[in-house]
């Protein structure tokens, strides 16, 4: 490296023991940034030199001499100076899709004279020489300690299953730093970024003997080594790999794995062979910037020191590509490292993300670009910060400012006291609370307001404040008489108001509330006026929002109990009931029909039992989906077109395909609804029925209860294909069957069948067989408020011939 002469000035205090200028030092600064600039750029020629000497180690494994030797020749042989065949090596290195007949990762064929790596000192299989290769290539792309990391990680993580990499190098004390880690969070690195020239220190044993240390056994390593780690079994082996270069080793190497294990022979000699590659590539790395010490830097330092406040200068570093990636410290007080998490170490000279590498993540980096991108300062919201005084830990309150300075930038962190803490908490409140205080001095006639009350009233602070008697003037025409008369009232006679008024603003009509009260001298006149404005807009309406909700609720209420009513007159048009049993084709029948307790609707449910011209019964139930009248519209349709077309001679699933195909075409409806139909012949006593989608009917013989064995049935109004059957059951004298709709045993949260199983019990521990049997079981299975219609028919064959009885009413016997 060439060497270059330092100009330098020394600094001129203002006056006796007074502190530099700033400008002059941020001059001196930039001068200082310029030289180095200067300094950077004659070694740029060396930085080639040696990186394209590591390329050629990495590859071939050679020393670093016969490294730049071959270089040489191979200049000397292409008639090229040395700079541009450094340039052709690192240019033949990069990567080649791989192609027919050779693998990814093979060097490319344009780089004949660049050979594998020479694994002949490594006593290794086949694979761990082809892997080795691989990483060969990978290396010489690898600029920084924290890429080798990351690469080291990535080639290890899949072949011996690694989950974390540490880089470590001697310290001039003897101690450990890290200089590169990955698998480990930021947090952790921070703990261990500095380790001391302890024993029990794996990593140092390892560089003190320039051999590997294998730990393997986490019981017994953990009695001999202080294992790195929270908790250390997050990791169950470790390998501590020194770097030998020229006999001495100054970094290690750690492999860290979650899974417990010995490391095989196989992994050792592939973990030796690469500690061999890492040897030309941590040489080849670009130096460190350095930071000489003169009397500049040093009087900067002092200034910094002598500061009352946390602060430090930051220089911006910038890449190829003019963007900022890092800032170097030019100098920090004693407190940063504390605000920065590094409590007793300092951060002038070092870069910032090496210093403290998570604050890229946090506003404070991204402040510190965009004062560089504007010019502007930034200044952070507040944070609480834990220090220890006079023993006792304390939190503190800090906003960090940023402010650019020439070409720098001056960070500074800023402790709040007490009163600028209650400054803050009475700001937040205001904010929050979406209010702001006010008072007049009536005798002096002045006011004050906080900002907030500007906010609010929509005014110009450069105006400022109104008196206390003009308040009434901002609120709108509608409004300012009751604030004129309460204002009056304060002012005369000390009557303390709180009075809603509006005010017009830019975002439109604004709800406010103005709550005041007086003080008064010792003759008790009124000289000040205290009070507050609060923002009542989101509260108003909701009021409003709350009342039209009212009123809509009432009157859909209005509606829906009309439409109950009709559908109610409507469904007692279409089923008249009956009072008492009628017979029918030699069967006693019993109907009953309870309308739903809850809700404005009514319900679909439907029942008919008549008798047919050829002598036989029709019993139906059915329940169309759905209330009020479009649901008693439907019920009615399928009722009566259901009677009408068994009595003109279709069968029973022939009517209900019919029913399907009817509601199918009545779309404005969209309806579906279950049913079963049944017809009875006396003459052999044979019961035949159909369902669609409905509970069987419920038969009671000799005091067992058993329901019906269903023949399939699907809801009508569903599918254009359903599928209908018939079942057939011959009744016996005493037998007692009864058709329901679901309401009867369906009573949320219990489930249908829970119900039905009632059912069941219910019949068949019944007594009565009067008339009025029907009330008791009706009273025992449901509860005291329904939700649902329920609709029974109750049918009984009678043990003795039934007496004749008087002619039936067109009209259903029956609901």
């Amino acid at each position: 490296m060439c060497n270059a002469q330092r100009v330098s000035e020394p600094v001129t205090p203002t006056g006796p023991g007074g502190a530099p200028d700033l400008v002059e030092l941020a001059r001196i600064v930039a001068r200082q940034r310029a030289e180095m600039d200067r300094l950077r750029d004659q070694t740029a020629t060396s930085a080639v030199v040696e990186r394209a000497k590591g390329a050629v180690m990495a590859l071939t494994g050679c020393s670093a001499d016969a490294a730049g030797e071959r270089l040489l020749q191979r200049a000397k042989a292409g008639r090229h100076t040395l700079l541009e065949e450094c340039w052709i090596t690192l240019g033949n290195l990069a990567p080649t899709p791989p192609g027919p007949g050779r693998a990814a990762g093979s060097a490319a064929p344009d780089t004949p004279d660049i050979e594998q790596p020479a694994l002949a000192e490594v006593s290794a299989p086949d694979d761990v020489a082809a892997a080795l290769g691989r990483l060969g290539q990978a290396l010489v792309r690898v600029t920084t300690p924290q890429d080798l990391a990351h690469c080291l990680l990535e080639h290890l993580a899949p072949d011996m299953g690694a989950d974390a990499i540490l880089i470590y190098a001697r310290r001039p004390d003897g101690g450990l730093e890290l200089i590169g880690h990955a698998g480990v969070d930021d947090d952790l690195a921070a703990q261990w970024c500095r380790v001391p020239p302890l024993t029990g220190i794996a990593a140092l044993d390892a560089l003190r003997a320039r051999e590997p240390r294998w730990l393997e056994d986490l019981a017994a390593d953990a009695r001999r080594y202080l294992l790195i780690g929270d908790p250390p079994e997050r990791w169950r082996s470790r390998a501590w790999l020194p770097v030998v270069t020229g006999g001495s080793a100054d970094v290690c190497i750690g492999v860290l794995r979650g899974r417990a294990g010995a490391f095989t022979s196989r992994d050792r000699a592939h973990l030796r062979g690469l500690t061999g590659l890492c040897a030309g590539r941590l040489r080849a790395f670009d130096p460190p910037a350095e930071r000489r010490p003169d009397a500049d830097t040093d009087a900067v330092q002092a200034l910094f020191e002598a500061l009352p406040v946390a602060a430090m200068l930051l220089t911006p570093l910038r890449g190829a590509t003019g963007e900022t990636e890092d800032f170097r410290v030019e100098a920090a007080t004693t407190q940063v490292g504390d605000l920065l998490g590094r409590p007793g170490e300092k951060a002038a000279g070092r870069r910032l993300l090496e210093f403290r590498s998570a604050l890229a993540a946090q506003p404070l980096w991204r402040g510190c670009l965009h004062v560089l991108a504007t010019g502007e300062q930034y200044e952070g919201e507040p944070f609480a910060h834990e220090e220890v005084v006079a023993g006792v830990p304390e939190l503190f309150t800090y906003t960090v400012r940023v402010a650019p300075l020439g070409d720098t930038l001056v960070v500074s962190w800023i402790r709040h006291g007490s009163s600028d803490r209650q400054e803050q908490r009475l700001a937040d409140l205001q904010r929050l609370g979406n209010l702001g205080w006010a008072s007049w001095n009536l005798t002096g006639r002045d006011a004050s307001w906080s900002t907030q009350v500007f906010t609010l009233l929509g005014r110009d602070p450069a105006r400022g404040p109104v008196g206390l008697t003009e308040m009434p003037e901002l609120a709108l025409p509608e409004d300012t008489p009751v604030l004129t008369r309460a204002v009056g009232e304060l002012v005369a006679e000390g009557r303390a108001f709180d009075v809603p008024f509006r005010v017009r603003t830019s975002g439109g009509i604004r709800h406010l509330r103005l709550a005041a009260e007086a003080v008064t001298d010792i003759h008790g006149r009124p000289v000040e006026v205290h009070g507050f404005v609060q923002d009542m807009t989101a509260r108003r309406r909701a009021e409003l929002a709350l009342v039209e909700s009212e009123r809509a609720i009432l009157t859909q209420h209005d509606v829906l109990q009309a439409e109950r009513t009709l559908a109610s007159r409507l469904q007692h048009a279409l089923l008249p009931l009956a009072n008492r049993p009628v017979h029918l084709a030699g069967l006693r029948v019993e109907v009953a029909y309870l309308p739903a307790q809850s809700g404005v609707h009514v319900g679909g449910d439907w029942f008919s039992a008549i008798e047919l011209p050829e002598g036989d019964a029709l019993l139906v139930v059915g329940d169309v989906a759905g209330h009020g009248v479009d649901a008693v519209a439907t019920m009615a349709q399928l009722r009566f077109t259901a009677k009408g077309m068994v009595i003109t001679g279709s069968s029973l699933t022939g009517a209900l395909a019919r029913l399907n195909t009817l509601l199918l075409h009545s779309r404005d409806t969209y309806a579906t609804a279950t049913m079963v139909l049944a017809r009875y012949n006396p003459r052999d006593r044979r019961l035949v029925w159909a369902q669609a989608g409905h509970p069987p009917p419920l038969l009671l013989r000799n005091g067992e209860a058993r329901y019906l064995d269903r023949p399939r049935g699907m809801l009508i109004g569903a599918t254009s294909t359903p599928v209908f059957e018939e079942a057939e059951c011959r009744l016996e004298p005493g037998d007692r069957l009864i058709l329901f709709t679901d309401g009867l045993v369906e009573h949320p949260p219990a489930s249908i069948d829970r119900g039905m199983e009632r059912l069941a019990d219910a019949v068949a521990t019944a007594r009565a067989e009067g008339p009025a049997s029907l009330g008791p079981l009706l009273a025992r299975m449901l509860p005291d408020e329904r939700r649902d219609d329920v609709c029974v028919v109750d049918v009984r064959v009678p043990v003795a011939p039934a007496s004749p009885v008087a002619p039936v009413s067109p009209v259903d016997q029956g609901r």
